[in-house]
């Protein structure tokens, strides 16, 4: 007679979650989230107080980051893939970290004694504290790059292990972690800087960084020991192998039940061998080297059978419909105080958390690609509130006002016309001014701005049960010889539409124009999720419109673009 094993209590249960991989992973990753939007949120104030409340050092640092990201996107995946999980996750975390705590003591060296270094060398020491401030931070920027990618894109989808479902809620859990920080971190940081001063906050930021990296480099060493998987990479017979074996995403769609279809989706038609050559590697062959890996790189990206999915979701970065300082700009234009616009972000986080969870949830009833596309669509219904409301009263919008005028007359260095005069990027350096009350404009002028973010604060729950979607995809159908790699391009790729939407708004800064801004916007949502309908509906043709349930059962169809089960 067989005996079942003893049921744990509730306390060993309590215990054995606590001292998980996954939690410790949750619990690594709350940290280092933490650090990294309190830096980027003071990297940025900072900058702008040390210029002479200009935007001129943030923009330079913007677009250094996007630029070295974009460029660097493949070749930091590349090494990713080349070099042993745990020394990857350790390296990257000691120079982001190392760079942070660096800068946060140069910041503070500057704030106590700029007096003296502005008459030094009429000003040159200065700039250069500025030029190091900009690159260490930048350097620090890359390397957080790296260790977002072998942790959210490898690590986590190692520790779930073969299955699926438990592979999606961590991906939502880590998505809420980031929703939270995002919110709490820039408060607190902010609070200390307001109450105390900005060479306080340098110095909190290089603490946290210090105590923060070690705290997460222990809990790194206890995940790798934890998961033994972490320790090997498959090589490429083997992944062929797996491929053959886990594929969920073509039982899932299919109708399947969750417990059956919980097994990771590979794709084994993206397996590229490299062959060794045998002649000597030269100088220049090595100069030559990142080149190379950066054309292999896109290559590579470019022939995933999830290619379409990755650009749908860099489409969906070219967009002025969020809470960056673009909306925050206008929102001021509009008569909008910081008040209400925090408890807007506040919103938006919650729908974002809301999204998430939705995520789990639909992907569960419905599968993994069918969430994408519904999640595209509820997006997609939620903006046309944005569009409705740069035709509604209150709009600003007007087409008889030229959305160059502003950089004209900037290029051409005559007086702007009264239209031009309040661009968004000069509103963002006035934005703590209070307007008095009898110029702040009727209720009724409202109404546009409100449906604006109406639309902006509900969409959040598509785009990021859509951005979850994309991400598990690449999880699951990418090799793991190539995770880096590919997930690198696509942080590219996001980066390179984020720049254009920058871009887009540097030639039409003034209000007037920011409607038309919208209307581009969603245009580029609407076209990623075209993109995404094409990838879904080649990988499922018309079983994309099924409603599937546990219960039902439909007949598996040959498909050449998602692996075969066997």
């Amino acid at each position: 007679m067989e005996t079942s094993a003893p049921k744990k209590t509730c306390c060993e249960s309590v215990r054995d979650f606590f001292t998980s991989a996954k939690f410790l992973i949750y619990m690594g990753h709350a940290l280092s989230t933490w650090g990294d939007r309190m830096w980027n949120f003071a990297v940025a104030v900072f900058l702008v107080e040390l210029y002479g409340n200009s935007l001129l050092l943030t923009a330079v640092y913007g677009l250094v980051v996007a630029g070295s990201v974009l460029l660097l996107g493949a070749i930091i995946g590349d090494w990713v893939d080349k070099n042993p999980r745990l020394k990857v996750a350790q390296t990257s975390l000691l120079v982001q970290n190392s760079c942070v705590i660096v800068c946060g003591i140069l910041l503070m060296v500057v704030f106590q004694f700029k007096e003296q270094l502005v008459g030094l060398y009429n000003g040159w020491i200065l700039t250069t504290c500025y030029i190091l401030v900009i690159t260490i931070a930048n350097i620090a920027n890359l390397a957080s790059t790296a260790t977002s990618i072998t942790i959210q894109r490898d690590w986590v989808v190692v520790v779930a292990g073969q299955d699926s479902s438990k592979l999606a809620d961590m991906n939502a859990t880590v998505r809420i972690i980031d929703q939270l920080t995002n919110i709490l971190a820039p408060m607190l940081v902010g609070q200390i800087m307001a109450f105390g001063s900005h060479f306080i906050g340098c110095g909190f930021i290089s603490g946290w960084n210090l105590c923060s990296m070690c705290l997460e480099y222990a809990l790194l060493w206890k995940v790798y020991q934890k998961t033994p998987a972490l320790a090997t990479k498959a090589g490429q017979k083997e992944q062929q192998q797996e491929l053959k074996q886990l594929s969920p995403t073509r039982e899932l769609e299919n109708g399947q039940s969750p417990e059956e279809s919980s097994q990771p989706l590979m794709n084994e038609t993206s397996v590229v061998t490299k062959p060794d050559s045998p002649k000597q590697r030269g100088c220049c062959y090595q100069v030559t080297e990142p080149l190379r890996t950066f054309k292999a790189g896109w290559v590579a990206y470019y022939n995933q059978n999830i290619f379409f999915a990755g650009m749908s979701l860099a489409f969906l970065y070219m967009t002025v419909l969020g809470f960056d300082c673009i909306t925050t700009g206008y929102a001021y234009t509009q008569g909008l105080n910081g008040s209400v616009l925090s408890l807007l972000m506040g919103a938006s986080a919650v729908t974002g958390i809301c999204g998430t969870v939705a995520f789990t949830w639909v992907r569960k009833k419905c599968g993994l690609i069918r969430t994408g596309f519904i999640s595209g669509i509820a997006q997609l219904c939620c903006l046309m509130l944005c569009v409705v409301s740069v035709f509604a009263p209150g709009s600003p919008f007007d087409l008889s006002v030229s959305p160059f005028q502003d950089l004209y007359t900037h290029l051409i260095g005559e007086k702007p016309l009264p239209e031009a005069e309040h661009s968004l990027t000069s509103v963002l350096t006035n934005a703590t001014t209070v307007a008095p009350a009898e110029e702040l404009p009727p209720l009724q002028s409202y109404m546009s701005v409100c449906l604006l973010f109406a639309g902006v604060i509900a969409a959040r729950v598509g785009l990021w049960s859509f951005d979850l979607t994309v991400t598990q995809l690449i999880q699951e159908n990418v090799i793991e010889s190539e995770r880096g790699v590919i997930n690198g391009v696509q942080n590219s790729m996001n980066y390179l539409l984020d720049l254009l939407h920058f871009i887009m708004v540097i030639l039409a800064p003034n209000p007037e124009a920011f409607g038309l801004l919208v209307i581009i916007s969603v245009s580029f949502v609407a076209m990623g999720h075209i993109m995404y309908f094409g990838f879904a509906f080649k990988s499922l043709g018309s079983r994309l419109f099924l409603c599937c349930s546990p219960e039902q059962k439909v007949e598996e169809v040959d498909n050449p673009s998602l692996p075969t089960t066997v």
